[in-house]
């Protein structure tokens, strides 16, 4: 949900979410395959609003992050969890489509990032308007929300990943869990791994790994 990466491996692709939030916040229920207007979908659930971070179909994958390009006030009384809005995306049996067509009036605004094995694209919405990007998958992404990380520390948190990249002939999907978890473990404000005085935590790290048509998720319970 706040941090993500995505980056091409020997056999496929691979997106790795770590979500951080307030330890006040009900524990999540682990991944599992539900139904969504006769679809199957496997996906972690959210216990506060029911909704998800990150999902994937049989071909797709989508994954959620909080805010837009810039941080954003709250105004606390949006009509619907952002959580939902993912559901709601990849329920649809096209999401490209249901992504173009959806209603996100009074949401909070956010960033998705969605994959289907060709396509890899930025949804964004700012609470005024939706903008959709296309990315290359040939080349390694990294995302950090825009309401838990300043610009500057964003672009910090870049240059990391760019050297780990970069110093890695061959990356597997263990090393991006690895990166996930322990790059600048000091550094708990705003290493890959954060515990903020104890109040906000990354609570979990989530990996799809797309190959030969397949998506597997694993899922890391960090509490």
């Amino acid at each position: 949900m706040c941090t993500l990466t995505f980056i091409g491996t020997k056999n496929g692709f691979c997106l790795t979410s770590n979500r951080d939030e307030k330890v006040t916040r009900g524990k999540a229920i682990p991944p599992a395959q539900y139904e969504i207007n006769g679809k199957k979908v496997v996906f972690p659930k959210d216990t506060s609003a029911g909704g998800t971070w990150i999902i994937h179909d049989e071909t797709a994958v989508l994954v959620l992050l909080n805010g837009a390009t810039e941080k954003h006030i709250s105004t606390g009384n949006y009509r619907k969890s952002r959580g939902l809005i993912v559901l709601e995306i990849m329920g649809n049996n096209n999401p490209i489509e249901q992504w173009q067509n959806i209603d996100l009036e009074n949401i909070e605004p956010f960033t998705m990032v969605y994959f289907d094995g060709e396509n890899l694209f930025q949804w964004q919405w700012n609470s005024i308007e939706k903008t959709t990007k296309k990315l290359h998958k040939e080349v390694a992404h990294i995302w950090s929300s825009a309401t838990l990380y300043e610009p500057e520390i964003r672009t910090e948190r870049a240059n990391w990943f760019n050297q780990f990249v970069q110093e890695k002939k061959e990356i597997s999907p263990d090393d991006l869990l690895y990166f996930h978890q322990f790059e600048q473990a000091n550094n708990t404000d705003y290493g890959l791994q954060i515990n903020r005085k104890n109040l906000l935590k990354t609570v979990s790290i989530t990996q799809c790994v797309w190959q030969s048509n397949t998506i597997e998720m694993t899922y890391l319970d960090l509490l």
